[in-house]
């Protein structure tokens, strides 16, 4: 039986891929230092023969035996990462360096859950992986676009310079229930606002879009993806691409809540994307592999999810 590192395993994604490991017969080794992860989110795992929890942060070493690593860790969300910039920037630096260093060390394959954000504010409309971004590197969105692209560049240095076997995923905009309620994005932000009754905040005219993949959709992609031949390295981006504005989705969400709650209007925020769509097509023939969640059954789930959660 393979022993998997998830790194980040206490988090929104994190503990969605350590259930479905564990459920598909693996020995998982969760790893999060818990600063945007929640024990809570893995409580029904623990106890379990196969899980192992450990507190740690991957900007210092880590010294353990495993056949796999999913490197999920750094805070994901403008509200969290903006917090400690700098700890966000060592995270995907430093915790990229120290987890491939351990991939090389036990001969491991390793992924590495990058992000859409290194397209930046593209020019390019849907984005394919073999568009280069256009990100703005001294901007209060560096931290993580410019770490989650420089992780990119290491996991690809490894490659080519220790012939390490890994795995690039670009994640689009995911949601579903874990999420954390104070995260900033955008769904969770809207499903607390309406459940509560609170106008419902949106940036710049509410036109700008962005393409939402239901979290259980997003873990047997990223599963599909380490499972791939080993000449296969990515990056392949995965994500829904069926684009919504923020208009829409907010009214989908009144109706879904039964909410009074009014939509109001704010500034956009710096270097905030106006269109964000992912091209899968790639996904679709490597891995064989397309969302299957439609938008209104996954927000049904995640209101459901909050309701409880905010009770």
């Amino acid at each position: 039986m393979d022993k998997i590192l998830v790194t980040g395993g206490a988090g929104f994604l994190g503990s969605h891929l350590c259930e479905k490991l564990l459920a598909d017969g693996r020995d998982v080794l969760c790893v999060d230092n818990f600063f945007t992860g929640s024990k809570q989110n893995i409580a029904h795992l623990t106890g379990k023969p196969y899980f192992e929890l450990v507190r740690h942060d991957i900007t210092f070493p880590l010294y353990v035996e495993v056949d796999r690593i999913f490197n999920l860790a750094c805070p994901a969300s403008p509200v969290h990462y903006q917090f400690d910039p700098v700890q966000t920037t060592k995270t995907s630096v430093h915790g990229a360096i120290n987890m491939l260093g351990l991939a090389k060390r036990v001969k491991a394959r390793i992924l590495q859950a990058s992000t859409s954000e290194v397209y930046g504010d593209p020019e390019v409309h849907p984005q394919t992986e073999d568009y280069w971004g256009r990100v703005n590197p001294i901007g209060p969105r560096s931290c993580y676009d410019e770490g989650k692209r420089c992780a990119e560049t290491l996991f690809f240095d490894y490659h080519r310079q220790h012939q390490l076997e890994i795995k690039v995923a670009r994640i689009f905009n995911t949601y579903g229930p874990r999420m954390h309620p104070n995260d900033g994005r955008v769904v969770s932000n809207f499903i607390v606002q309406a459940l509560g009754n609170q106008d419902i905040t949106l940036y710049g005219d509410g036109t700008q879009t962005r393409s939402f993949c239901y979290v259980d959709d997003l873990i047997d992609a990223l599963i599909r993806l380490m499972d791939t031949p080993a000449e296969f390295t990515g990056p392949v981006n995965l994500g829904n691409p069926v684009e919504i504005s923020m208009v829409t989705l907010a009214e989908k969400i009144l109706a879904l809540t039964g909410s009074k709650s009014k939509l109001t209007f704010k500034p956009l925020p710096p270097d905030d994307p106006r269109q964000r769509q992912p091209d899968i097509a790639l996904a679709r023939k490597v891995l064989d592999w397309k969302p299957s969640t439609a938008l209104d059954d996954g927000l049904r789930a995640t209101v459901q999810y909050f309701k409880t959660l905010l009770a």
